[in-house]
């Protein structure tokens, strides 16, 4: 009988968690999505359970093989992607968390991180981490639980806390606590590794105030992360090896089959998370981008890297014109509402609803909408909305391109796009207009899942190599460029001005 070649993936987002069974050839076969509640102490704080968190995986996990009429025997080989950032802290003996998870959106420890900016710390923290000194990242989230709950830093320094990522935490289940290991994209965003070496980073440590033996082992991204407990996915016999994981956006960038420097990726949810691949070499960016890990899938080469940037409201400024002005009923109204006119008219949004974040990093800019006239009607203001998405992204590609100038034979050729406001063609067309390039959007856009299936894939040997994934990557349209370069240089000339009074 032929090996099954069915590869689970479980995908851990921010607001729900998902289970995908992939087939060989890359389609879904099955899935299954189950929401988590978002718990909000205070303003600016966001913390989830974790209890909620594995509850809810192994529940999709297990539906996901039921309705694809599968069993744990019909599986090959598990991958992992997750939420980044988000930090947890759990007794080793028992299991049991000390608090709930503080997700990566948590603000708790501005303060803090600007106590060590004014101490002169960003140089050495930039240098060694890719990263910016920010509450986004894990260790000053670590730091705080290890302040703030009562004998946890007692209890760590003894050896009997275990510190994870959601990637961890779920391995920790899954394994019945046999495992305690990360990969290098997850460890890339706690500002505790040095990314140059692979290795935590004991300066930074100290820095942090974190013991080292909370921290987690780290591997690559394809590895043996261990064994699932015989009968926690269905009968009690088959042995499951997670053999592949990668957060999110890192996952991401390799299930759109973005191996070599230059290739580029664009998700667009609520935000966009863009990532461009730079090769073997950490790029230092001078355009206020951030340097991390990309996915390993070859456990013998060297280090993988990407430059990433973020814009905070891409889809979001859609609800907003749902939600906010009422100008739309359902989010896929906008399309056909913004292709009524033929352009904005002048009209140009700023969605700085909560500052702008990269390249521009102003946190205290405010929304704007200018150039109104008489004129201007609803459509014209939806369709600056939509061209706000695309211009946020184009500002961040040419920001990525300055920063890798330096990197040999780097050529951007096309941008790959996934995520859910990539279904909105004008949209993906006024990016192929804005950035000068084709606008690739797959068959599949479950890529951060799909990334994590390829990477059980790789472990289990279904593929051979990385290279094989784009065989995989079946592109449903290309957006070809349909303006004139003075043109688009116009509108992002007028969206520089727009922003620059919106700071």
């Amino acid at each position: 009988m032929a090996s099954p070649t069915y590869l689970l993936a479980l995908d851990q987002g921010t607001s729900s968690s998902r289970a995908l069974v992939f087939r060989e050839d890359g389609s879904v076969h099955s899935m299954a999505q189950q929401e988590f509640a978002q718990i909000y102490p205070q303003p600016g704080w966001v913390e989830h359970d974790p209890q909620a968190i594995w509850q809810s995986q192994l529940a999709t996990a297990q539906q996901a093989l039921a309705k694809g009429g599968l069993s744990p025997a019909d599986i090959r080989g598990i991958g992992i992607t997750n939420q980044r950032e988000t930090t947890l802290l759990w007794h080793r003996q028992t299991g049991r968390p000390l608090h709930n998870a503080i997700v990566w959106q948590d603000r708790r420890t501005e303060a803090l991180c600007k106590q060590l900016q004014e101490q002169g710390h960003e140089p050495l923290v930039s240098q060694r981490t890719g990263l910016r000194l920010d509450p986004y990242f894990s260790a000053t989230k670590l730091r705080w639980l290890l302040d703030h709950v009562e004998g946890a830093r007692a209890l760590a320094q003894a050896g009997e806390l275990a510190f994870g990522t959601v990637d961890s935490w779920l391995i920790w289940q899954l394994t019945g606590g046999r495992s305690h290991v990360t990969d290098i994209s997850n460890a890339s965003r706690t500002l505790l590794l040095n990314i140059h070496t692979g290795q935590w980073d004991d300066e930074l440590l100290s820095l942090f105030g974190i013991p080292r033996s909370v921290l987690p082992q780290v591997l690559p991204s394809v590895a043996d992360f261990g064994q699932v407990m015989p009968g926690l996915l269905g009968d009690g016999h088959s042995p499951l090896t997670i053999g592949g994981v990668a957060g999110d956006q890192q996952s991401a960038l390799l299930g759109q089959a973005c191996l070599h420097p230059g290739e580029v990726k664009n998700t667009y949810g609520t935000g966009c998370f863009m990532l461009m691949h730079t090769g073997h070499t950490a790029l230092s960016s001078h355009n206020g981008l951030i340097s991390t890990c990309a996915a390993q899938p070859d456990p013998a080469a060297a280090p993988v890297y990407a430059l990433e940037g973020s814009v905070f409201m891409g889809g979001a400024v859609v609800q907003w014109l749902r939600d906010g002005l009422k100008a739309i009923t359902h989010s896929s109204e906008v399309e056909s509402l913004a292709a009524s006119v033929a352009d904005s008219d002048g009209v140009v949004l700023v969605p700085a609803f909560t500052g702008l974040g990269a390249p521009y990093w102003l946190p205290h800019a405010r929304g704007s909408i200018q150039g109104l006239t008489r004129g201007s009607t609803v459509a014209h203001i939806a369709r600056a909305a939509l061209e706000s998405i695309a211009l946020q992204s184009t500002v961040l590609l040419q920001a990525m391109q300055r920063d890798a100038q330096g990197l040999a034979g780097l050529q951007v050729q096309a941008l790959r796009v996934d995520g859910g406001a990539c279904a909105n063609n004008l949209l993906m067309q006024m990016q192929a207009d804005l950035m000068g390039l084709p606008v690739l959007r797959p068959h599949t856009l479950e890529t951060t899942a799909l990334g994590a299936a390829l990477l059980a894939g790789l472990q289990q040997q279904v593929l051979d190599s990385p290279e094989q994934l784009r065989e995989r990557l079946t592109i449903e349209r290309v957006f070809e460029p349909q303006c004139s370069r003075d043109q688009a240089q116009a509108r992002l000339a007028a969206w520089e001005t727009a922003v620059a009074r919106s700071g």
